[in-house]
């Protein structure tokens, strides 16, 4: 009925791409500044924000795809171009964004989606949906799905132990860090995309 393989396989493929350890600093810099008990829920919210959007794709993504002739590489490129955004957010330190929307917003944009949903998950879930056989087939790809995403939550509620260790100069450093991080992955999506659309010409 359980198929090990499947899951072992969709499960490895999730964790490359949505890369739990190389989040931790990105979660930090975009909560930082924050009561414990925010910070918790939103990477809650994070968590849940990317497993929804994952889900939806995985059920009816290729349909979505095709109904808005969106193609994958332009996912991609759009994808890139909202995380060089708020890349540059992280390394200039702009900090302008109204309070009472703040929190949703990151927990939402860009945690959620495009960083834990991004163009790579969703492509790997819409394909490993397709090819699962049998009901078997379908119970370990939804298994590796909702397994990856408790792993996510987990890795990003108890990284907060590191900002106690840190201290806000220790933030600023993540920070800049993690804007660095997020713009080299930034720029990688958007050249990956900008090759598929040649190659594909």
């Amino acid at each position: 009925m359980f198929d090990l393989a499947v899951f072992g396989s969709l499960f490895l493929t999730l964790f490359v791409i949505m890369d739990p350890p190389g989040i931790t600093p990105i979660f930090l810099a975009l909560t930082s500044g924050r009561p414990v008990k925010v910070q918790r829920r939103m990477a809650g919210q994070a968590a849940l924000v990317a497993f929804g959007v994952i889900a939806v794709f995985g059920v009816c993504g290729q349909q979505i795809l095709d109904y808005l002739h969106v193609s994958v590489p332009a996912l991609m490129i759009s994808g890139g171009l909202l995380l060089l955004l708020i890349a540059l957010d992280l390394l200039t330190g702009k900090n302008d964004e109204p309070t009472q929307t703040k929190d949703v917003n990151v927990a939402l944009v860009p945690l959620g989606m495009p960083l834990l949903a991004g163009p790579g998950a969703i492509v790997s879930v819409i394909l490993a949906v397709q090819h699962a056989h049998g009901l078997g087939g379908q119970v370990s790809v939804w298994t590796a799905i909702a397994a990856m995403h408790v792993v996510l939550w987990l890795t990003m509620r108890y990284s907060l132990l590191i900002i106690r260790l840190i201290k806000d100069g220790g933030v600023v450093l993540v920070t800049r860090l993690a804007g660095m991080m997020l713009s080299a992955l930034a720029v990688q999506q958007i050249i990956n995309g900008v090759t598929q659309v040649i190659n594909g010409g």
